[in-house]
């Protein structure tokens, strides 16, 4: 796991033992904001290789020629 990823982890659960109940309303969509923030980096960090549906048919074709 990336350290980025790790602190990124550490601040949602943060975030979420807080006792949201003494913040203002401005406080509260901050830390949504943030929250909201945090997860879709964490989500374009996820990694993986994302194929699209005209690399896996090119794939199959040279597949097929060679074998």
């Amino acid at each position: 796991m990336p350290a980025r990823v790790k602190v990124l982890l550490d601040r949602l659960e943060e975030i979420k033992a807080m006792d949201k109940s003494d913040m203002s309303r401005a406080e509260r969509k901050a830390l949504r904001k943030e929250v909201r923030a945090i997860k879709s980096e964490l989500r374009s960090t996820g990694g993986g290789v994302y194929l699209s549906v005209g690399a896996i048919i090119i794939i199959i074709l040279l597949l097929i020629l060679l074998l």
